[in-house]
């Protein structure tokens, strides 16, 4: 059965490895550290986020979005990363789980599994599915995507402008269980 109360887009989420917390304002020079690793973008469609100018709009889009999250490190407390809900892009029933991105530091672990599982456990408590927009070339994204249990919707497509490029993005759900 699904919460009837409100969804919050922004909790504070506490697992074995990683805490997620809401975005503040006070995150930005520990987040843009992170970001400004440019090897972090180099097969993401918006390839020039690691410039400050860019990833300005995008810390003014997730601290709006009222979804932003910061991701930490459980043992060091140290800035990770980042990821966003989202309701505006999605059908009735789901919500959307996006614009994540870690410190390389982090990449082929657990912690985008950990990350997701815990954004997906929380988001299912009031959604049937959570949705994905990856980029349709982005092979580690979608690598990612499959390897946490997304099924890919081979029906839903779109298109979003990135670095300035219409850039097709393909869907993966995470679905509700049966009864």
């Amino acid at each position: 059965m699904l919460e009837t109360t409100e969804f919050d887009a922004q909790p504070t989420l506490v697992g074995a490895t990683v805490t997620l917390s809401p975005l503040r304002d006070e995150d930005w020079d520990a987040l843009f550290a992170v970001a400004s690793d440019r090897l972090i973008w180099e097969v993401h469609p918006a390839h020039d986020r690691w410039q400050e100018p860019v990833f300005r709009r995008f810390f003014a889009n997730a601290m709006g979005s009222g979804g932003g999250l910061i991701i930490r490190d459980n043992a060091s407390g140290a800035v990770i990363g980042s990821s966003r809900y989202d309701r505006t892009r999605v059908e009735p029933g789901e919500v959307e789980i996006g614009w994540t991105f870690l410190a390389r530091a982090y990449w082929g672990g657990t912690t985008n599994r950990e990350v997701k599982a815990l954004m997906i456990g929380h988001a299912l408590r009031w959604f049937d599915a959570v949705v994905f927009y990856v980029g349709a070339e982005n092979v580690r994204s979608r690598r990612a995507m499959e390897k946490i249990g997304g099924t890919l919707l081979p029906d839903r497509t779109i298109d979003f402008d990135m670095a300035g490029v219409p850039t097709s993005h393909v869907v993966y759900a995470i679905r509700q269980p049966l009864a």
